[in-house]
C-alpha cells in the first residue's frame, strides 16, 4: 500500500477515522490532525482515533483520542466500543480491555445488531462528582451548578474522564444550542472547558440527549454524555439508575452501578476502510 489505512467507524452517527499505530509510530501534529479531520479537505470526523501499543500489562489495547481541533480527549464512548469491537475480531475473543488517557475500559460483546455488527458494553468506569474532579472553577454541589447561560440554567456536573454539564429541559427541540454550546464549553466556570449536554425526559427512565462536544462541536451521538445524563438524571430523581439515552441516530443503555461505575452499551457500525494519502501527514 502506497498510503496509510484507516477505518471510518462510528457509534449512532458519532464517526472517528481510526488509524493503527500499534507497529509503527505515527507523527500526527495538530496541524496533521486537522487535516485529517477536515470534512472537505480530508476523511472528516468527530474524533481521530489512533491504536498503540498499551502500557498496562491488563489492556490489549491504548485508544488515543483526538478532536477535529487537534487537541487530545481523554474519553469517548462510542470509540471505546468501536476499538473494542476492531480488537475482538482481532483476538477472536468476546472480552477486551481499552487503555486510555483516563484509565482501562473493559469491554464484551452483549449481542448482534441488526446490521450485523456486535452490540458492545463498555465499563466507562466511575462517575466524579465532586467539583474538583471535573473541575470546575468554585467549591459547588455538583448537582445544581451556578452556571448556565439563557434558556439552560441549574447544570449538573459529572466527569466521565472528561468534563460534562448537563442541563434539563421541557422541550429540547427550543435550545439553539448552537448558539448557547460553545459559549458554555468556554464559561470561566469549566478551567478546562466541559462538554454541554441538553436532555429531556420523554417517557420512565428514557431520555432525548443532544451535546455539543469540547473540541468538537455538535455531534450525533455522545457515549461519554450519554453516561454523564444517565448519571445526572438518576442524581436529580428523574429516572431510575438504568436508562435509554435516545440521540438522533439510536439509542444507548446506560447503567449507573451501585459501585458507582457506569456501563454503556449500544451498537457499532464499519462505513468503510481505505488509505489516507501521504500529503495528509506532511
Amino acid at each position: 500500500m502506497t498510503g496509510l489505512p484507516f477505518l471510518k467507524m462510528h457509534g449512532l452517527g458519532n464517526d472517528f477515522v481510526v488509524l493503527d499505530a500499534r507497529v509503527a509510530a505515527l507523527d500526527l501534529s495538530p496541524e496533521r490532525r486537522r487535516a485529517i479531520a477536515d470534512r472537505r479537505l480530508g476523511v472528516g470526523c468527530d474524533q481521530l482515533i489512533v491504536l498503540e501499543q498499551p502500557t498496562d500489562a491488563d489492556a490489549d489495547v491504548f485508544m488515543r483520542i483526538f478532536n477535529p481541533d487537534g487537541g487530545e480527549a481523554g474519553a469517548c464512548g462510542n470509540a471505546t466500543r468501536c476499538v473494542a469491537s476492531v480488537v475482538m475480531d482481532e483476538r477472536k475473543t468476546d472480552q477486551v480491555t481499552v487503555q486510555t488517557i483516563s484509565g482501562l475500559l473493559e469491554s464484551q460483546k452483549a449481542g448482534m445488531g441488526a446490521n450485523g455488527l456486535p452490540v458492545i458494553s463498555v465499563d466507562m468506569g466511575p462517575a466524579r462528582l465532586d467539583w474538583r474532579e471535573i473541575p470546575v472553577r468554585e467549591a459547588c454541589d455538583t448537582n445544581h451548578m451556578p452556571v448556565g447561560l439563557g434558556p439552560l440554567q441549574d447544570a449538573v456536573g459529572t466527569s466521565m474522564g472528561n468534563p460534562h454539564a448537563t442541563f434539563f429541559v421541557d422541550d429540547l427541540d427550543a435550545i439553539p444550542i448552537l448558539e448557547v454550546g460553545p459559549k458554555l464549553e468556554h464559561d470561566r466556570f469549566f478551567p478546562e472547558r466541559a462538554n454541554i449536554g441538553v436532555a429531556q425526559l420523554v417517557g420512565e427512565n428514557r431520555l432525548r440527549l443532544r451535546v455539543w462536544e469540547r473540541g468538537a462541536g455538535l455531534t450525533l451521538a455522545c457515549g461519554s454524555g450519554a453516561c454523564a445524563a444517565g448519571v445526572a438524571a438518576a442524581r436529580r430523581g428523574l429516572t431510575g439508575r438504568k436508562v435509554d439515552i435516545v440521540m438522533a441516530h439510536g439509542t444507548l443503555g446506560i447503567e449507573w452501578l451501585h459501585d458507582g461505575h457506569v456501563m454503556m452499551t449500544g451498537g457499532i457500525s464499519l462505513a468503510y476502510q481505505g488509505e489516507l494519502d501521504r500529503s495528509l501527514l506532511t
